[in-house]
């Protein structure tokens, strides 16, 4: 499956995709030192997002969520990527403070709703954004 958005921020990734029921705050919501997730709330509280290509369907909360994204990329437990149905500001900025401060790229692409719903939790893929256009592809769920 080959599925075409819009970058935010440039980069490639592989991984395998966590894909969030619903948003999340990274602010409070996530371990930092360990990149799991801890909102006692989230219906996938105790998933690791830690070098996964991180699907949500936007986030939630906190402006602070841009300083989480650069401290889970210090520490090392950043998501290799995100995929998002709606451009985020906040962690637009993270991401780009992370690459500036500690050299760690994390693309983000911003796909349709429909596109998002293709999205298997669990798939192995492989993300390229570059100059505004990105690409994700996943294996077909068939074989």
């Amino acid at each position: 499956m080959l599925i075409r958005g819009h970058a935010l921020i440039e980069g490639m990734a592989s991984g395998t995709l966590l894909k969030l029921a619903e948003p999340l705050s990274l602010w409070g919501g996530v371990d930092l030192q360990g990149g799991r997730i801890v909102d006692v709330s989230h219906p996938q509280r105790g998933a690791v997002l830690a070098g996964r290509l991180l699907a949500m369907p936007g986030s939630r909360g906190s402006s602070s969520s841009s300083s989480a994204l650069v401290e889970l990329a210090r520490s090392g437990h950043a998501p290799a990527g995100v995929i998002t149905t709606r451009a985020d500001p906040i962690l637009t900025i993270g991401a780009l403070v992370a690459d500036d401060l500690y050299g760690v790229a994390i693309p983000m692409l911003v796909v349709s709703d429909e596109a998002f719903g293709k999205l298997t939790d669990g798939a192995v893929g492989h993300l390229w954004c570059e100059a505004g256009e990105a690409v994700l592809t996943l294996p077909d769920r068939g074989r």
